[in-house]
C-alpha cells in the first residue's frame, strides 16, 4: 500500500532552506534525504513552476501572482532572500528543474499540485503529463516505487491528473477526513489518502488501512508526535525539522 519513502523533506529543505528551491533540495539531500515533498502551480503562459502560495509576499517580495506572471518572469525572481542574506538570488524553479535535479539524485518526489483558482483542471493536467515525459521508462517498467507521487488538495485538480495520465501514482490530500472520503478516493483512483497530522486519530488511520490505502500525513515536526502515529499504522510523513528527523527514522 506504501512502496515509497516514508519520511520525506517538506518542500525540499525543510527550515533551513527556503522553500520550493533548488537550495532546498540541496539542504534535505545534505541531511540524507532521498525523498521531497514540494508544490506545482501554473504560470500565466502555462508553465509548471515550483511555488506555494499564489500570490506574492512571503517568499517572493513585490505585489503580484504566479498566475498573472510568465515563466520567465517567476524564474528570473529572488525566492531567496526571505530565508536569509546568504540565498539572495535564489529564483524560482520550474518543475522541470525539479525533475531534472531529483532524476540525477535519486531523489523520490511527492509532487502536490497547487492550483491557482480558476486552474484546477489546467493544472492537474500539466503536471500529469509532465511528469509522463519524463518517466516514461519507469511507466513501462510498471514498478511504481519509482513513480513520483502526484497529491492534491483539489478533486478537480487530481481527476484532471487521473484522466491525463491514469497510470501515474495519485494521493489524495485533505485537512479532515469528510465522511465520504472512501467514495472520493475511489472515485479519484487514488492510491494513498494524504493527511493533516493534527486531526487523525487512530480510528481514521485503522480504517484508511483496512480500506486498503496508503496512508501520508503532514507535516510532523515533534519526534514524540511522529512516533505515536507510526505507531497507529501512518506509512509516512513529511517534516519541516529534517535536522531533528532524519530519513531512516522509522
Amino acid at each position: 500500500m506504501w512502496p515509497y519513502p516514508k519520511i520525506v523533506a517538506h518542500r525540499g529543505g525543510g527550515t533551513l532552506a527556503p522553500e520550493n528551491t533548488l537550495a532546498g533540495l540541496r539542504a534535505g539531500l545534505a541531511h540524507g534525504f532521498h525523498a521531497v515533498e514540494f508544490d506545482v502551480m501554473l504560470s500565466r503562459d502555462g508553465i509548471g513552476m515550483v511555488i506555494h502560495d499564489p500570490d506574492f509576499g512571503r517568499t517572493v517580495g513585490g505585489q503580484g501572482s504566479v498566475a498573472t506572471s510568465t515563466a520567465a518572469e517567476l524564474a528570473a525572481m529572488d525566492a531567496g532572500s526571505w530565508f536569509g542574506p546568504d540565498y539572495a538570488g535564489v529564483t524560482i524553479p520550474r518543475y522541470t528543474d525539479f525533475i531534472a535535479f531529483c532524476r540525477a539524485e535519486r531523489i523520490w518526489m511527492n509532487v502536490e499540485i497547487k492550483p491557482a483558482d480558476g486552474y484546477e483542471a489546467a493544472t492537474g493536467d500539466w503536471v500529469a503529463k509532465t511528469t509522463r515525459e519524463h518517466f516514461l521508462e519507469e511507466l513501462a517498467n510498471g514498478d511504481p516505487a519509482r513513480l513520483p507521487l502526484l497529491s492534491s488538495f483539489s478533486y478537480a485538480a487530481l481527476a484532471a491528473a487521473r484522466d491525463a495520465v491514469p497510470e501515474l501514482p495519485r494521493g489524495y490530500l485533505l485537512d479532515r477526513l469528510p465522511d465520504n472520503w472512501l467514495e472520493q478516493a475511489q472515485a479519484l483512483g487514488a492510491v494513498a489518502i494524504h493527511t493533516n497530522q493534527r486531526h487523525l486519530t487512530a480510528a481514521q488511520a485503522a480504517a484508511i488501512k483496512q480500506a486498503g490505502y496508503g496512508l501520508f500525513c503532514y507535516t510532523v515536526n515533534d519526534p514524540a508526535r511522529a512516533r505515536e502515529i507510526l505507531d497507529w499504522g501512518v506509512d509516512g510523513f513529511c517534516t519541516d525539522r529534517i535536522d531533528l528527523i532524519g530519513p531512516a527514522y522509522a
